[in-house]
């Protein structure tokens, strides 16, 4: 009894995922680590700001926003 490939099963390949591999593009991985550099500075600004006083507008605190 032969066995045609139509009928065979495929072998069980795993999935590759962006974080399990180091074949991410290294302008990518900058890109997203200045944006979060970016949104840090911002975070400390602002409360900067508000412990001397300075309202900058509602804002989003622990994702709910607030106003002054």
């Amino acid at each position: 009894m032969s066995v045609d490939a139509a009928t065979r099963p495929l072998p069980r390949v795993p999935v590759l995922r962006g974080e399990d591999i180091g074949l991410v593009r290294p302008y990518l991985v900058a890109f997203e680590r200045r944006q979060e550099e970016r949104r840090q500075r911002a975070r400390r600004r602002e409360l900067w700001l508000a412990v001397h006083g300075v309202d900058i507008g509602p804002r989003l605190i622990h994702g709910v926003e607030v106003s002054a």
